[in-house]
């Protein structure tokens, strides 16, 4: 069939049916978010948070030392840009750590500023030091903090600058700045000390002399000595000859051949006595001391030797002695006598002399020459002593009135007063004494010889010398200086740096301060002269000083610790160990706790309650410097000349540590200050 052919297909027809919406209503279509829409929103999102915290955050710059630290922030959102960093304001807790160095971990509080900033340097962790030395044992102190005794390793020590000392005994103190790198690095230090010594070659003729070096025995000659530094005094003593010495002064390094020493033959030996006791001797013209006495004579020469005491005739005798001979010899002196009226009040008042009565109401009285004891005493009244001498060929008068027990009192002296500075005066009742040293003392020089002194005078001396403190109420603007780092300007150490005039222009002002009459006569801010009526204040006379620090009853002390060089014991401020590199020469082996001065009275009083006598400052003296008197004959009440370049300077100092200078009777002078010598106050209890 062809196309033609096939029937045609009839249409479909679709018929139309009613809608009816179930239940009345209609269903609307859900929408949903397609995932580009949403990875839009969540960049917005995004975006306006880093917006808002970029406009509410604060630029930040954190600085670090050292600059590689590093820095760790914890407790909030943080941005770093460059080297800056975008903060919110808020609390934060940083770290800051680097090699070497302390970790630090702090609280940071950002505030409301655009811009802030903060620095932070770590602590450097301490380094570690290693001392060896050349000679082992040497003490190690930095900043004069002890750290041991070579040799020492990994000693921790703090970064930073420091000051290193080394000490060693018989050596030079060696000192150098160091500076300590810290972060755990080690160094080393190697050390080389240079001797405090020197070799001193010493020869005698003839040889097997026993060497003495400060009085102590170091060989026999010929001997090649190793000496410390310093002056010394040098001696050689063999059987049957002379003593010979010298003073010898040391440098560190600076080797010696000292002269051959001839030695003499000894010479032969006199023991003087006499009755009474303690008269005066001269030998040849020269005054010897008091007896007993024991002096050398020179054999195969004939001598005259006189004796002579107040009160009795002169005794004189020629004499002639072979060498080493030993003679004793007694003197009997004849005493001389004098006439005395002794006038009294009331009429039948007692009079005792020496103890025993003589009578009552006034008496004439042939008495010795020499001085006597007068007492005076009567019932309901205070009886009356002195002493006295009566003259040979002169007529004296001594009156004495009695006073009541209640005038009396008021008459008295007291035993201690106390100064409109603050000052502690004791009251001294001196007497007949000796100054000065024998030429056979070590150490002796030539300012020192013998000479016998009367004080009459009752003084007051005050117990310490004269503070910082005390002299800045004078003048206000006072500076007592440094040594070596080491002040002396300390409220409680003594005054230096003052000069005699200035010492004694104090003086002045203490007495104008408690209303007494002025001691020194003064001229344009110059000392010209002074009174010697006057009770005002004023230096001690050197032979107060002397009598005050020597002599104790019958005995002159030589040092402040006795009669021995050198000292067992700590009694005063030398110069010891700890000063060797301030003074150069110390006391071998001494230690008294202070490099320079020390505060006033910090070493135990002498015999006579006074500190600081025989060591820390020396002091000035009120008398013009000269010569002693070598008549024999006694000196009273010596004040010295009104006027001279220098004046007298006694006692030893922190500086000083040889056997000469802490001897008692050493002098020296001066006019200007200096940063060993300070004074003393005294004055007289009443006009003369």
């Amino acid at each position: 069939m062809n196309q033609e052919e096939q029937p045609q297909a009839q249409p479909e027809v679709v018929a139309a049916t009613r809608f009816t919406p179930r239940g009345d209503t209609v269903q609307k279509q859900r929408w949903r978010a397609r995932p580009l829409q949403i990875a839009l929103a969540t960049v917005l999102l995004a975006f306006s948070m880093a917006m808002w915290f970029l406009f509410t955050a604060k630029s930040v710059l954190f600085t670090l030392d050292p600059v590689d630290s590093e820095l760790d922030i914890d407790g909030g959102l943080h941005i770093t840009l460059g080297e800056r960093y975008l903060m919110r304001s808020g609390d934060y807790e940083i770290s800051v750590e680097a090699q070497g160095h302390y970790p630090l971990r702090q609280a940071v509080s950002i505030g409301t500023q655009d811009q802030q900033q903060f620095h932070y340097k770590l602590q450097r962790l301490p380094g570690k030091l290693s001392f060896n030395s050349t000679p082992e044992g040497a003490r190690i102190l930095v900043d004069e903090e002890p750290l041991g005794s070579t040799p020492l390793s990994d000693i921790s020590v703090a970064a930073g600058e420091y000051e290193l000392r080394v000490l060693a005994e018989r050596y030079l103190p060696y000192r150098q700045p160091i500076e300590v790198t810290g972060m755990g690095q080690v160094e080393s230090y190697e050390l080389k000390l240079e001797p405090a010594w020197a070799n001193i070659a010493i020869s005698s003729t003839p040889i097997g002399a026993s060497v003495y070096v400060d009085g102590e025995v170091v060989g026999v000659t010929p001997a090649m000595l190793e000496i410390l530094q310093g002056d010394h005094q040098i001696s050689l003593k063999l059987p049957r000859y002379r003593s010979w010495e010298q003073s010898l002064s040391v440098s560190a390094g600076v080797h010696q051949n000292l002269e051959p020493v001839v030695l003499q033959p000894a010479d032969g030996v006199l023991h003087l006595s006499s009755v009474p006791s303690r008269a005066s001797v001269t030998l040849n013209g020269e005054y010897q001391g008091q007896t007993p006495l024991t002096m050398d004579l020179s054999p195969g020469t004939e001598h005259r030797v006189a004796v002579f005491k107040a009160g009795h005739s002169n005794a004189n005798r020629s004499l002639s002695l072979e060498s080493e001979e030993q003679r004793h010899l007694q003197v009997r002196l004849k005493p001389r006598l004098g006439e005395v009226l002794v006038q009294v009040q009331p009429a039948d008042a007692r009079i005792l002399i020496a103890g025993k009565a003589v009578g009552s109401g006034t008496q004439t009285l042939k008495l010795p020459a020499f001085e006597q004891t007068l007492e005076v005493a009567l019932e309901g009244y205070r009886s009356h002593r002195q002493r006295f001498t009566p003259r040979q060929g002169l007529s004296q008068i001594i009156k004495v009135v009695l006073l009541t027990e209640a005038e009396a009192r008021l008459a008295d002296l007291k035993p201690e007063i106390t100064s409109q500075a603050g000052q502690k005066l004791l009251l001294f009742t001196p007497g007949d004494f000796t100054m000065g040293a024998s030429r056979r003392e070590p150490g002796r020089r030539a300012n020192e010889v013998l000479h016998p002194v009367s004080l009459t005078r009752m003084f007051y001396l005050s117990r310490r010398e004269v503070s910082n403190a005390e002299y800045r109420q004078f003048r206000q603007d006072h500076n007592s200086g440094r040594v070596e780092g080491n002040s002396l300007d300390k409220d409680r150490q003594p005054a230096v740096m003052i000069s005699w005039n200035e010492a004694a222009l104090y003086c002045n002002w203490l007495s104008e301060k408690g209303k007494l009459p002025l001691f020194y006569q003064v001229e344009n801010g110059q000392v010209v002269g002074f009174n010697v009526d006057s009770h005002g204040y004023r230096l001690p006379t050197e032979a107060e000083w002397a009598w005050a620090a020597r002599s104790k009853g019958e005995e002159l002390l030589k040092f402040a610790w006795g009669n021995k060089y050198p000292p067992q014991d700590v009694l005063e401020n030398y110069a010891d160990n700890s000063s060797a590199y301030i003074t150069g020469r110390t006391v071998n082996g001494y230690d008294d706790g202070h490099i320079v001065s020390a505060p006033t009275g910090s070493f135990k009083p002498n015999h006579r309650g006074l500190y600081d006598l025989g060591g820390n400052v020396a002091e000035w003296a009120h008398d013009v410097y000269a010569l002693p008197n070598s008549s024999g004959i006694a000196e009273v009440d010596p004040l010295g000349a009104q006027m001279g370049n220098n004046h007298v300077i006694r006692g030893a100092s922190w500086t000083h540590g040889t056997v000469t200078e802490l001897r008692f009777s050493f002098r020296d002078y001066g006019k200007d200050g200096r940063d060993d010598v300070g004074f003393r106050v005294a004055r007289f209890t009443e006009e003369k």
